[in-house]
């Protein structure tokens, strides 16, 4: 399964690529810049979706769904958002094709052409706030807590299947309430909510922090963002938290009757993650062997492979088996039996060990003879011979101490590529070896940029309770009181 797979050290990007295509979990479609996601992929992102869905309803928050297409003239009322949307956004200009009249196919109708061009859903903001605004009258409507899972279109011309594609599937949370303070508090939950998310379910170390001003959301007053490190160095931004102050309530009139029977403008958040996590995912925790799922968003946590020569033999150990699958499954374990007797063992070990899955057993005669099966473990590749008597107990144990590994196997790296600088020169020298670089900044636009310009890293964020302390900045020498992190980053 993993031949002629190119290793990491020799071409990270490649083997990335090669990775996500020869695991099954997506491919570049027909249409340039989208992809398809097979089955498989499309498994760990359902079980994202019911993870984060749980926690959002948790948190109080309800689902919805709004309109794929957005009036042009509603991403001209907040100035920030459109400017910073305009490159990306695909336009719907007619409604109609007819026969081309040389016998070339279609044409569009010019006859058919919209009174107003509609944009394909960049992001919502803009079509919930004209809806917001029927629904919201008096403080009683509010908190208004509201989430969508959805598709974007972003128009990118370089791509990347998970990391950057034109078309992406993410959910975004769009809230509305009756002070700053509250609207505020929501941004930081919903970043602490992610975070939960990371590092319990992905097993991703993140770094919880503010975008700096050009790093912003369009729109937004204040951008908070995690961020985690992969595997080659660089940083990516894993899930964002927009305090959007009353922007866009003021963009599209949208006022309540406060308490004191007086109109004032909503404060407002919106917040989302997309299925960039599974390329998150992938980076984190994934080896020169193929794929490396953590057990809570495996699609498959345990595979199970019998080895038999007869029917006779398959019958002997399903009688063993089965019993033990439905025990599993009892737990919530999610098990793949496969007895198909149109691939060898070995092929099918191969298999399951390119896919990521956790944990594989196998069991042949010769182990129900001495009551016993072989357990694989995927994250160490390692395996034991276990009891019969207590697998399923052992099994759950092993499903939590492979999540908790995988964790600490990650902080351990972010902790060993986290470096503190003083110097240009040390600043220069260590984004090139890649990893999060502590360094003092003088807190202006201009100095950020010329950073990226020469380097080709950004400030990636803020930390969050950062410890302040007098510096200078890396670049310019001047004043500085805390440091920030920068990254290359994807």
């Amino acid at each position: 399964m993993a031949k002629n797979f190119t290793s990491r050290e020799d071409n990270y990007s490649q083997w990335y690529n090669e990775l996500v295509i020869k695991a099954d979990l997506a491919e570049n479609s027909a249409v340039r810049g989208c992809m398809v996601i097979k089955p498989y992929g499309y498994s760990i992102w359902e079980n994202m979706q019911s993870a984060l869905d749980k926690m959002f309803k948790d948190t109080g928050h309800t689902n919805a769904y709004f309109p794929l297409f957005i009036p042009k003239s509603f991403l001209s009322r907040e100035a920030d958002h459109v400017e910073g949307f305009a490159k990306e956004c695909a336009v719907v200009t007619h409604y109609r094709l007819k026969s081309d009249p040389d016998g070339k196919g279609v044409i569009v109708d010019p006859e058919a052409k919209l009174e107003e061009e509609l944009i394909v859903r960049p992001t919502s903001e803009t079509i919930i706030w004209d809806t917001y605004k029927n629904w919201i009258q008096s403080y009683r409507d509010l908190p208004l807590l509201i989430n969508q899972w959805a598709n974007v279109v972003r128009w990118e011309m370089r791509t990347r299947l998970f990391l950057r594609t034109a078309e992406f599937l993410w959910q975004e949370g769009h809230t509305a309430h009756s002070t700053e303070e509250e609207a505020m508090e929501e941004a930081i939950r919903m970043l602490n909510v992610y975070s939960d998310f990371a590092e319990n379910f992905m097993a991703l170390p993140v770094v919880k922090g503010i975008k700096t001003a050009s790093e912003r959301f369009a729109g937004a007053v204040e951008t908070f963002c995690i961020e985690g490190l992969m595997q080659d160095g660089r940083a990516l931004q894993a899930g964002t938290s927009h305090f959007l102050g009353q922007n866009f309530a003021k963009a599209f009139d949208v006022k309540f009757l406060n308490k004191n029977n007086e109109q004032e403008y909503v404060w407002a958040t919106s917040w989302g993650v997309s299925t960039r996590l599974i390329g998150a995912l992938i980076m984190t925790h994934s080896d020169d062997h193929g794929l490396v799922l953590p057990p809570k968003l495996a699609p498959i946590q345990v595979a199970i492979i019998p080895i038999f020569r007869n029917e006779e033999e398959l019958e002997k150990i399903n009688e063993k088996i089965l019993p033990i699958i439905a025990q599993l499954k009892k737990l919530n374990i999610s098990v793949k039996y496969d007895d198909r007797d149109t691939q060898k063992p070995g092929w099918k070990f191969n298999e399951y060990e390119f896919k990521g899955v956790p944990v594989r057993l196998a069991i042949g005669p010769r182990d129900l003879d001495s009551n016993s099966i072989e357990v694989a473990r995927r994250d160490l590749l390692t395996k034991e011979i276990v009891p019969l008597d207590n697998i399923t107990e052992h099994i759950e144990k092993l499903l939590v101490d492979i999540q908790n590994t995988l964790y600490k196997k990650a902080l351990d790296y972010r902790t060993e590529n986290t470096v503190d600088v003083y110097t240009w020169e040390e600043f220069v020298a260590q984004i090139e070896k890649g990893g999060f670089v502590n360094a003092h900044w003088d807190g202006t636009d201009e100095t950020e940029e010329k950073i990226k310009q020469e380097t080709k890293a950004t400030i990636r964020c803020i930390p969050l309770n950062n410890k302040l302390e007098n510096g200078k900045c890396v670049l310019t020498g001047k004043p500085s009181k805390q440091r920030v992190l920068f990254a290359r980053a994807y």
